[in-house]
């Protein structure tokens, strides 16, 4: 076979010049490019002046010119980039500071068994019996019931909880994705026979917002009530600006206190801060690697006088199957909780301890899971 030519000027590869064997292999003439022709395996036709009005490369009669790419990008390509450019949803107004709340351990006391059973794919219940030695012993039976709206892996709709302690007291929560966009919330509490607590939520997420609406213990015969709205806007990709705004009513009281928010977003970190009338609230979580992760905590209350600090980490060793988490406050409160899982056996082994250096106060909490 020949080698391809120099680059040379446009050329025509005329119908008279092509041997008869090149009807019976045409691929070999189509790699023409501009300003090339690559032959295959004979001598390069004789080139030829293009004449007026004919393109930059001539093709003999039964080709076609190969379609440009690159100038257009597929459909594809021009939706992900059409993703990229778009801003992320910032998540819930509530879920601001959970980040970092999550790494702070949580106090136990007594000795706490908690039995889960999966009846179904949807079905489950879990008994829970609770011995203090500074409160009341109680047992606590749970329901959980998860729909078959499947929205994600690890989303299904609707979702059912219930649990009632053996005094006869009920805590209920009932959501449902309604539409991609738009979800509910119904939750109650009744204290034996009494209704205490209700509230309806509606949240609305949009694709770089999120507002949400909250109707708690309303009363039209008295005419009370609270009314929280929360808004959380995506600013930049990394930045999250929003409010909250409670309104609440009751006879011979009404009020608003409002706040505002933002959020920043870094790949390894993540910064809110939440201010307003009632005070300020701000939290920094800091993921060190996949085994640490640490937060820091910063609280003041304008109608307490009161203001605290509280810095938390939490160790998670996976090839030990063990978690860790502890934490440390400007009241000289320290705590921690240990998670061990007994596998392969369906056991979970939990320890936590608090201690108040001001007051002289410790308390210890032992826990197993089984399920």
């Amino acid at each position: 076979a020949a080698p391809a030519g120099p680059p040379s000027r446009p050329v025509r590869v005329s119908p008279g010049s092509c041997p008869r064997w090149c009807c019976r292999r045409r691929h070999h003439h189509r790699f023409l490019t501009m300003g090339n022709v690559l032959a295959a395996s004979s001598p390069a036709p004789p080139p030829t002046v293009p004449g007026p009005g004919s393109g930059l490369v001539s093709v003999p009669p039964g080709f076609a010119m190969p379609p440009v790419s690159g100038l257009v990008p597929p459909p594809q390509d021009r939706a992900a980039e059409e993703k990229c450019d778009q801003l992320p949803n910032p998540g819930t107004f509530e879920e601001c500071h959970r980040k970092c709340k999550e790494l702070f351990p949580i106090q136990m006391e007594g000795v706490k068994l908690t039995v889960n059973k999966g009846l179904s794919n949807h079905f489950q219940v879990n008994h829970t019996v609770a011995l203090s030695t500074v409160g009341d012993s109680n047992y606590h039976f749970g329901a959980t019931y998860v729909g078959t709206k499947q929205l994600s892996p690890t989303e299904a709709f609707p979702v059912l909880v219930g649990d009632m302690d053996n005094t006869g007291s009920l805590n209920a929560q009932i959501i449902h994705q309604i539409t991609n966009k738009v979800r509910s919330k119904v939750a109650f509490q009744t204290q034996q026979s009494k209704f205490v607590n209700w509230q309806v939520d509606g949240e609305y997420r949009g694709a770089d917002f999120t507002a949400a609406v909250t109707l708690g213990n309303p009363d039209i015969l008295v005419g009370s009530g609270i009314l929280v709205a929360h808004y959380l806007q995506s600013i930049t990709p990394c930045l999250a600006l929003g409010g909250e705004l409670v309104y609440h009513r009751r006879p011979g009281e009404e009020g608003t206190v409002m706040s505002l928010a933002g959020k920043y977003t870094a790949p390894n970190w993540i910064g809110t801060l939440t201010i307003g009338q009632a005070g300020a609230h701000a939290t920094y979580y800091h993921k060190a690697s996949d085994q640490l992760q640490v937060g820091v905590e910063f609280e003041a209350s304008t109608r307490m006088q009161d203001t605290s600090v509280t810095f938390g980490y939490q160790l998670d060793l996976p090839k030990a199957n063990l978690l860790f988490r502890g934490s440390v406050d400007s009241n000289w409160i320290v705590g921690a909780a240990l998670e061990k899982k007994l596998l392969p056996l369906p056991l979970t082994l939990a320890m936590g301890a608090f201690l108040n250096h001001r007051k002289n106060k410790f308390q210890c909490g032992f826990g197993l899971t089984i399920g």
